[in-house]
């Protein structure tokens, strides 16, 4: 379930801060004179990040490092000061929220059950879903598919796609089938999925292209318009974290981003902005 008023308040508190910090227009200019922003975390934020950074140092007297780790590691190089802002993929963990950081959702995402394009299987329910993941089930023909064995494709511990999947599924990571293949970042996953007819895996909406077969989930179709309204239960904000001391060009990026301009970058990117 997307946790929109949360996010918006989240929005509330970051216009509130930008306003405290003056009434410039997005200059990206810092404290201190520093003009350079850094931000690591999600490979599923990464790509969608990397796009408005380039648009807005087009203007902006701003350099953006973006360096794509993960959603745990992003989160944790926020908290410990060693980047502006960490970018995750899913939800923070209760230890996470105790630390002070805030967070602020920029997009929406959903995650995509994926199958080779030759695959016949189109739809599946949540269940079907958890059942191929644990091991349950390992045959395609067990979901109305063909006579072969499924090869399951996970991310790796520490990604926020994995962590969200998982959760919105339903079983824990010690529940994963055991020989799994595990790859590394969303390209990673479509690539192993793309070149096995036996495979299956997810990986973020940006990601989908005739290379893979998206799978509707119990009878819902991977669209934005069904995120946004509820119906597809497999989604999940894309979220910026940082410490409500950060320098202010941080602050005027993520101000770019809700902005009209940074929403209609993130629907061109193959995200889902926040209204719609």
């Amino acid at each position: 379930m997307l946790k929109k008023t949360f996010y918006f308040i989240g929005l509330t508190i970051l216009m509130a801060l930008l306003t405290a910090c003056s009434e410039e227009d997005f200059s990206g200019t810092s404290r201190g004179g520093e003009n350079l922003v850094t931000i690591s975390g999600s490979t599923s934020v990464g790509p969608l990040a990397e796009k408005l950074a380039m648009k807005y140092e087009e203007t902006a007297e701003v350099k953006i490092e973006i360096n794509q780790i993960g959603s745990s590691a992003g989160i944790t190089n926020a908290m410990n000061g060693v980047s502006q802002i960490g970018m995750s993929s899913r939800d923070l963990k209760q230890e996470e929220i105790d630390s002070g950081i805030e967070e602020l959702a920029i997009a929406y995402d959903g995650i995509v059950v994926v199958a080779h394009p030759s695959n016949p299987v189109k739809d599946l329910t949540m269940e079907q879903v958890k059942q191929i993941f644990t091991g349950e089930i390992t045959n395609w023909k067990e979901v109305g598919g063909k006579d072969m064995e499924i090869v399951v494709v996970s991310r790796e511990d520490g990604s926020g796609s994995r962590d969200a999947f998982q959760e919105i599924v339903g079983y824990e990571s010690g529940q994963l089938i055991r020989n799994a293949i595990v790859a590394s970042g969303n390209g990673n996953i479509k690539t192993t999925v793309a070149t096995n007819k036996h495979a299956v895996g997810f990986i973020s909406f940006e990601y989908i292209d005739e290379t893979v077969s998206a799978m509707d989930i119990n009878g819902v179709k991977a669209e934005a318009g069904n995120v946004l309204d509820g119906n597809y239960e497999l989604s999940r904000p894309f979220v910026f974290v940082y410490k409500d001391d950060a320098p202010e060009a941080a602050m005027r990026f993520m101000e770019f981003i809700l902005s009209g301009e940074g929403q209609e970058i993130v629907e061109a990117a193959g995200a889902i902005p926040l209204t719609k």
